[in-house]
């Protein structure tokens, strides 16, 4: 039975490798310490994110 259920995941799993997790450091305008923004984001928009 737990085999049936990873075959099914496996089958999910081609469009998760496509979502990346990146992080963009951003200063507070208040305290002008650093803040960390977290996202998912698909791997074709990487470069465009980060060019904002």
């Amino acid at each position: 039975m737990a085999k049936k259920v990873v075959a099914t995941l496996k089958k999910g799993a081609s469009e998760a490798e496509k979502i990346v997790k990146v992080i963009r450091t951003m200063r507070s305008p208040k305290t002008g310490a650093y803040t960390f923004k977290e996202e998912f984001v698909m791997v074709e928009k990487v470069k465009d994110y980060f060019s904002k």
